[in-house]
């Protein structure tokens, strides 16, 4: 049974919707239609770490499993990256674990982590005392040029629908992220539909966009759109295939984002 890890954030989610759909916050429809933070999904009743046998092969991705992190207090990784308890939104820290240091009983001692962009792709390695890992059965793969996004639970595919993604101008970038914020809008009819789901991923060419341009998963009041290049590097769904994907998305779930 998933446990409910809520947090509470402020207007800044403004932000994030404007950095990730929204070409301003002034020439943007409904961007600030009234939102909540949805619990994150994290079954806080597991063990601090993994440790029942077999655990080891955890801390190595495969198509159906993957490990994730909550921080639990603040810390800083290999090459200088401060990490906090919570993040800009206000939400508890979730970071995708790439591999570990394991000791005899697979404890782990060093967790190597995906960190929170800008820039995309930096990872560093944080002492294990510092965040609770946990599993995860759920991934999320999108093909940008096939303009599709596939949802996996437990290997199986449970969501396989066409999105929306980036312009030429204002390309989604690709690589390997997780999720790490989830949001309840009020108005279906806003600029981002029903639902968010944040993930660590920044555009990398809108720096001085608010948050200098967060990606995210969100569904829209412009259905004509999917299956198109149309957005400013978000991906956009259907509001109804973002409903089932929110279900299916707790955070720490990875995305894969190909070209």
């Amino acid at each position: 049974m998933r446990a409910s890890v809520v947090a509470f954030a402020g207007s800044t989610f403004v932000a994030l919707l404007v950095g990730c759909g929204a070409s301003a916050p002034l020439t943007e429809p409904n961007a600030n239609a009234p939102y909540r933070a949805a619990p994150l999904g994290i079954d806080v009743a597991l063990p601090r770490h993994l440790s029942a046998h077999g655990a080891c092969s955890h801390f190595r991705p495969s198509p159906t499993r993957s490990c994730a992190a909550l921080v639990l207090r603040a810390t800083t990784a290999t090459g200088g990256a401060r990490l906090a308890r919570r993040d800009v939104n206000g939400y508890r820290t979730v970071l995708g674990v790439l591999s570990a240091h394991v000791d005899a009983n697979c404890r782990p001692t060093l967790v190597h982590v995906q960190l929170p962009g800008p820039p995309n792709g930096r990872t560093g390695w944080i002492h294990a005392q510092a965040v609770r890992v946990f599993p995860v059965a759920d991934r999320i793969v999108v093909d940008l040029s096939a303009r599709r996004l596939v949802a996996y639970q437990r290997g199986r595919p449970r969501l396989n629908t066409r999105v929306a993604v980036g312009a030429r101008r204002m390309p989604t970038p690709t690589g390997r992220y997780v999720v790490n914020e989830r949001w309840l809008l009020d108005n279906p009819n806003g600029a981002f539909g029903i639902a968010a789901l944040g993930i660590s991923a920044h555009s990398n060419v809108l720096h001085n966009w608010l948050q200098r341009g967060p990606i995210g998963l969100h569904g829209t009041n412009e259905p004509w759109t999917i299956g198109r290049a149309a957005s400013h590097g978000c991906i956009r769904l259907r509001n109804g295939a973002m409903r089932r994907l929110f279900r299916l998305a707790p955070a720490g779930t990875p995305v894969l984002i190909r070209p």
